[in-house]
């Protein structure tokens, strides 16, 4: 993107001279009257003191909790200094999507970096460049796998709510029969799944951890997928993955997941990362692009741009993707994380996320009218039942400065701990809820 440069009074003349009109009013004399703005309510200009005045009294407003047990699909994890300090260069923050690839082989190899540790996060063959957030990435992974002979879509209900909504979203596009299974105790309902697959069955997609928390029996489920001849699609959370059975352990065809946990803040949403990996077999139709190393004329090492089968400028009106950029400064940013955390810092993190949920838990249910709602293994969040309404619970918490679960309905409340929730923030959390439950 270049600058702003505006016009002077002379040039504008000039231009509309060129074009044959005498104002800028003769651009716009295909568009109704009836929907023009004659004027914008638009408040005269403020010095640079008064703006900053301004903008600080309206993030004032914000609440900024001290405590965050929420998380639902965007999580709070510890961030490393140095991931901001690298990805916050000059040359990464101005770099767009590298189609010349002789002048941008640093960003293609962040790329490939990128690439390849999510490869070996996930135990997949091959990755993209990343799209755009998670939710997308289970879409896509889904046009992936749909045929002719093979066109309706089975996903699990126990899979986050917004992933199914852009699931759904995509295959109504695209013509794709698309199936809910309805969870069963907050897992997929392997009994259902079965009962569903059928010689037309694509592909099912699950979550692992569940939207409720809950670790699937995932290979299980991949070989009754495959016995049905349809392809198996894991919706991943990347921090669990490293203590896990990998989604290539079991047997996935492709995963995906939402890349926010690898360093991004939770930043009011967004923006976050869909990353997507897949077996050698289906490297063909992976969305998006996919860089590769390679040697110059001089045999040194080189980066290039090494598929990209699926792509609009590519593939014209035959494109079965609309993936025209990828999140190049959030797949830095991931990468980033990763190589500072390493195999161990990141699989340390994991632990402590299982371990500091595990004992949340715990001190939970010591509270009177405090249950667990479902029974399984989880690996950071879970769902507490109480007699207490969950708005009354959330609002005793917020008054002490803490952002507590997200609440299912009027009773259920799906916590979330990770490594960032001290055991002393635990212990606060369920004093405060003790004294709402009195």
């Amino acid at each position: 993107m270049g600058n702003y440069i505006p016009s002077t009074e002379k040039d504008t003349k000039e231009m509309l001279a060129t074009v044959g009109i005498d104002s800028l009013d003769g651009l716009f004399v295909d568009v109704p009257d009836e929907i023009k703005i004659a004027d914008l309510d638009i408040p005269k200009g403020l010095s640079e003191l008064e703006v900053f005045e301004t903008m600080g009294a309206i993030a004032a407003k914000n609440k900024v909790f001290k405590s965050i047990f929420r998380g639902a699909g965007a999580y709070n994890h510890y961030i490393p200094a140095i991931v901001k300090s690298v990805t916050s260069k000059e040359e990464f923050l101005t770099a767009y999507t590298p189609y010349q690839a002789e002048i941008s082989q640093g960003v293609l190899q962040s790329i490939f970096e990128y690439q390849t540790m999510i490869c070996e996060l996930t135990g997949m063959r091959v990755s993209n460049a990343s799209v755009y957030d998670g939710a997308s990435a289970a879409a896509e992974a889904v046009a992936m796998c749909v045929d002719k002979k093979r066109n309706k879509a089975i996903i699990s209900g126990a899979v986050h709510p917004m992933v199914i909504e852009t699931v759904k979203t995509y295959c109504f596009g695209r013509g794709t029969e698309f199936i809910v299974i309805p969870p069963a105790n907050g897992a997929t309902d392997v009994e259902a799944l079965g009962r569903a697959l059928d010689d037309t069955a694509a592909c099912v997609i699950i979550s692992q951890p569940g939207y409720y928390g809950i670790i699937e029996d995932a290979a299980a489920i991949g070989e009754l997928v495959h016995g049905a001849g349809a392809k198996f699609i894991m919706h991943v959370n990347p921090i669990a993955q490293s203590v896990l059975k990998s989604a290539g352990e079991c047997g996935a065809d492709v995963a995906v997941g939402e890349g926010q946990p690898l360093g991004m803040p939770l930043s009011f949403g967004g923006p976050y990362l869909g990353f997507m990996a897949a077996t050698d077999a289906m490297i063909r139709k992976l969305p998006g692009r996919i860089v590769g190393e390679t040697k110059d004329l001089d045999g040194k090492r080189g980066f290039v741009l090494t598929l990209q089968a699926r792509e609009q400028h590519i593939r014209r009106e035959k494109a079965s993707s609309n993936i025209c950029s990828n999140q190049a400064l959030c797949a830095l940013t991931a990468a980033v994380y990763m190589a500072a955390m390493g195999a161990h810092g990141i699989k340390q993190a994991a632990n402590l996320c299982v371990s500091k949920a595990h004992y949340a838990a715990q001190k939970l249910c010591e509270i009177k009218g405090v249950e667990m709602v479902y029974g399984g293994e989880f690996f950071h969040e879970f769902v507490t039942t109480s007699p207490i309404d969950s708005a009354e619970i959330m609002r005793g918490l917020e008054s002490r400065d803490i952002l507590g679960g997200l609440p299912l309905d009027d009773g259920n409340i799906l916590w979330c701990v990770t490594e960032s929730n001290s055991k002393a923030q635990i212990d606060e959390l369920c004093r405060a809820v003790a004294e709402v439950c009195k």
